[in-house]
């Protein structure tokens, strides 16, 4: 039997669910808008309000990412922030933060570049959680999810509108920590939400995976976040958070992006 994992994750959840309130989890890229803010926006996401935190891997080439978040990879990547880089970003944050959970998001290459086993090695002990590829297919990952689970930690996967069956119930035998449900056809970033159809989606989900499922892609706002929270287990909101970052002068950022966090906190937790 593989060893229990993303125990932070797994406790993050079971605080929310025993106090009937929904994870919010803020996605930013690191080294975005340079390496020395990456820290103190952690640590200023979790003071207002985060449960999870997802740390974006900048890389040149993204599939799923839309302009704002890609954007923020050109950011990092001026600035030499490579995979080494992050995971000593992740060391530095556990030194003074132990329990809120690291999930780390991004593409294949950076992790083929330096080898499964060795960053599965070092992502285990910087102290990440999760880490969610969007380049490893189900079909492909076997291997990949071993090497995770035996470093403690949880290989957490995309599911779309268009994923079948067939394909849920495939993931539901690798998935750990949580579902990422991706909640429109397109990119990060889109505007174009159909509550409704999310709102049928996460019931079909729950037939085959009992993880967490967290919504993302495309939210925005306060009110698209309480609506889809009325039926989801996490919000995960990304590009907005980096829009604030882009739109903000240094000496602003934590300010601007640790009111944008309270507003979403508060729409979640409102009754």
């Amino acid at each position: 039997m593989k060893p229990r994992v993303e125990s932070r994750i797994a406790n993050a959840f079971a605080r929310l669910r025993r106090q009937e309130r929904k994870a919010l989890i803020p996605f930013i890229t690191a080294g975005d808008p340079d390496p020395e803010m990456t820290l103190p926006l952690m640590h200023a996401l979790v003071d207002s309000g985060a449960d999870i935190i997802e740390l974006g891997v900048p890389f040149s080439d993204p599939m799923a990412d839309g302009p704002t978040i890609q954007r923020a990879s050109e950011r990092a990547l001026k600035h030499g922030t490579g995979l080494n880089d992050v995971l000593a970003m992740v060391a530095r944050f556990r030194a003074t933060d132990a329990v809120t959970p690291i999930v780390l998001m991004g593409y294949a290459n950076p992790i083929e570049a330096m080898g499964i086993t060795r960053f599965a090695a070092q992502a285990g002990s910087s102290g990440a959680d999760g880490v969610l590829v969007v380049d490893y297919p189900p079909e492909e990952c076997a291997d990949w999810v071993d090497t995770l689970v035996d470093n403690g930690i949880a290989p957490i996967f995309l599911l779309s509108p268009t994923t079948t069956t067939a394909r849920m119930q495939q993931i539901a035998s690798f998935a750990r920590g949580y579902i990422y449900y991706v909640s429109l056809k397109g990119v990060t970033g889109a505007g174009h939400l159909d509550i409704e159809s999310i709102a049928e989606k996460i019931p079909q989900i729950r037939e085959h995976i009992a993880l967490p499922i967290g919504v993302g892609f495309g939210i925005r706002n306060a009110q698209t976040a309480q609506a889809i929270a009325k039926f989801a287990d996490a919000i995960v909101i990304g590009s907005r958070l980096v829009e604030e970052l882009e739109a903000s002068s240094r000496d602003q950022a934590l300010a601007r992006v640790s009111a944008l966090m309270r507003i979403l906190r508060s729409a979640l937790d409102a009754r």
